[in-house]
């Protein structure tokens, strides 16, 4: 399952943890990544509050927690090479994974039709 934020960020869902990154949408606005920071884990993040940060040649973004949870990895490989999130933003892209405490929070997110629309209309 993978579900998409109005802040541009996805979340999908596998055994139990959350993956998070931001969307092609996303990266194409920033531009070159240039800088990213990543939680470290055990970090407690808030839905819709501040997890990590991304820079691009033309702006600084926040990137959002999608729901309440624990972070159980940072993608330490974008500190490194920030260019992944260019690249390959749904993949290797990543920014950091997380146990969700209530992963029904989950539901109030779109799904990639929703998603699309939402960003057609922009």
């Amino acid at each position: 399952m993978i579900r998409f934020t109005k802040d541009h960020e996805w979340v999908r869902v596998q055994d139990g943890i959350a993956t998070v990154g931001i969307t092609d949408y996303a990266q194409q606005a920033l531009g070159d990544v240039v800088f990213v920071e990543v939680p470290e884990a055990g970090r407690a993040l808030e839905q819709g509050k501040d997890a990590a940060v991304v820079e691009s040649v033309k702006a600084a973004s926040e990137v959002y927690a999608p729901a309440d949870g624990t972070v159980t990895e940072g993608n330490t490989r974008l500190t490194d090479n920030p260019a992944l999130v260019n690249t390959d933003p749904m993949g290797d892209g990543w920014f950091f994974r997380m146990k969700l405490t209530d992963p029904a929070q989950l539901d109030g997110l779109l799904d990639e039709a929703a998603y699309s629309a939402y960003v057609e209309a922009l």
